[in-house]
């Protein structure tokens, strides 16, 4: 009672506390089921899962026998709608391993909302305190095999495999796909809708489809690289005007 006497002083409305009251009840109940369902399932299929770990709706778990998946300390993982923040989720986490060499490495502090990560024969390895938006998808294969085409929906192509690593503190956009053979540098961020094809250097900026560096994240450093350039190109100037008088003073002899 007295806390809904404070809440009134303060001007809130009962419809805002009631507003609040079902936001912390879904929040703090999806966490604690979430939570509790992930941890049940990874120990029945071995899934070494760290301490602090959360889960906010139901998390997709699917281990090939011999393939490996861990979840690092403190990682969140978010699958349901009431506790995404920016967009609403296509779908829930989903961790899957198709073969025995595969391996999923999901590390400490990471959190993926509504991500979908798929190895089937390499290692897909996320890094320390990676932030990957709703609706992201992460693979390490085409899952079919190029050519030639009439073979494509029975030839599975697994030569073509190649691991994924993004960097610690990477931050993966909305509605992203990362494909096989992509390493994102540390700290760097990809853009919303984003096609990732190609590695992408630490601390820079990627966006499009197919995405391309756009620019450096790192403070300054792009004004410095300009005026390195510039200073290069000055003294490549000054080099090439005392060269032409050279001759010139020669000739004149």
């Amino acid at each position: 009672m007295s806390m809904l006497q404070k809440a009134l002083s303060r001007g809130l409305t009962p419809a805002n506390i009631i507003s609040y009251a079902c936001l912390q009840i879904m929040t703090r109940w999806g966490r604690f089921s979430g939570t509790l369902r992930l941890r049940c399932k990874a120990a029945l299929l071995g899934v070494p899962v760290g301490s602090g770990v959360t889960a906010h709706g139901p998390v997709g778990l699917m281990r090939w026998p011999g393939s490996h998946i861990s979840i690092g300390a403190g990682t969140s993982l978010i699958s349901s709608w009431r506790r995404a923040t920016a967009a609403a989720l296509a779908t829930p986490v989903r961790l899957r391993t198709f073969g025995p060499g595969a391996r999923i490495d999901i590390g400490p502090g990471a959190q993926l909302s509504g991500t979908s990560v798929a190895a089937r024969s390499t290692i897909i390895s996320i890094g320390r305190q990676v932030l990957i938006a709703p609706n992201c998808i992460i693979v390490d294969s085409d899952f079919h095999a190029h050519w030639p085409p009439e073979a494509r929906a029975t030839e599975p192509g697994m030569e073509g495999d190649r691991p994924v690593t993004i960097g610690d503190y990477a931050w993966i956009g909305l509605n992203c796909i990362i494909l096989k053979g992509v390493t994102i540098g540390e700290g760097a961020i990809i853009g919303a809708g984003s096609v990732v094809t190609k590695d992408v250097p630490p601390h820079s900026l990627a966006v499009g489809s197919p995405a391309r560096v756009v620019r450096s994240l790192v403070p300054n450093e792009d004004r410095a690289a300009a005026a390195r350039s510039a200073s290069h190109a000055a003294s490549a100037a000054q080099s090439g005007g005392a060269q032409s008088e050279a001759p010139q003073g020669g000739f004149g002899q």
